[in-house]
């Protein structure tokens, strides 16, 4: 069993103080924080281009902070019970509304065979456990992206990664996910984490992540004071 290690970088407007906490589990948590400490946002975190698009439809009006504590409360709860995943990696952003989500990123070798983009039986087993925990948080967007190493051409990579996003959206509306709360869009190699001039790093560029939102309707219930 691995120890998980929770750590909140909050917002002042939003917490009133920081700590760590740890549990233990399989999956690894790592809590990079809601608000305005977390500075330039979702899309610094997701690229290092600076490219990254802003996850969650904005709504355009501002969200008020008790409302944001109360979305981060039960994003925190949430992502604890996902790092139960045994082969994903579970963290805590920001959304385009300020407020906490969930990242959970698989490797791609734990999803797909090199260059396919059917999933392998034992990604279907972790993306059913992923469906399962995710079903008493209905009041949620996911998005998902593909990404992809830069072995290979612009359009062939431009194709995997479109596909194993849609691959992964698939099932988990086979899941019971609803095809309504999921967006799929394939990155190609546009956002690396790590260097693909090595092997390492090109095995950790080749991953599918999955962001895990607010909707209009949880934000509405958090301000109205009847989230649960």
């Amino acid at each position: 069993m691995k120890r998980i290690v929770l750590t909140f970088m909050c917002a002042a407007m939003v917490f009133s103080g920081c700590g760590n906490m740890s549990q233990t589990g399989k999956g690894t948590l790592i809590g990079s924080g809601a608000g305005a400490a977390v500075g330039a946002g979702l899309g610094a975190l997701i690229g290092k281009d600076g490219k990254g698009a802003a996850i969650g439809a904005a709504i355009g009006t501002a969200v008020g902070a008790g409302a944001g504590a109360i979305i981060g409360k039960k994003m925190d709860k949430k992502a604890e019970e996902l790092a139960a995943l045994e082969n994903a990696q579970i963290e805590t952003v920001e959304d385009s509304n300020g407020l906490e989500a969930i990242k959970v990123t698989f490797n791609s070798g734990i999803l797909f065979d090199t260059n396919k983009a059917e999933l392998k039986q034992a990604s279907k087993n972790e993306l059913s456990q992923f469906a399962s925990k995710m079903s008493d948080l209905q009041d949620t967007d996911i998005t998902i992206y593909g990404h992809t190493d830069n072995t290979g051409s612009d359009a062939v990579n431009e194709r995997l990664s479109n596909e194993r996003a849609q691959s992964v959206a698939n099932y988990l509306k086979n899941c019971g996910i609803a095809s309504s709360r999921m967006t799929t869009e394939g990155k190609s190699y546009s956002m690396p984490v790590a260097d693909n001039s090595t092997k390492e790093g090109r095995a950790q560029n080749r991953r599918v992540e999955i962001y895990i939102t607010a909707n209009q309707k949880m934000i509405e219930a958090a301000e109205n004071g009847t989230l649960e």
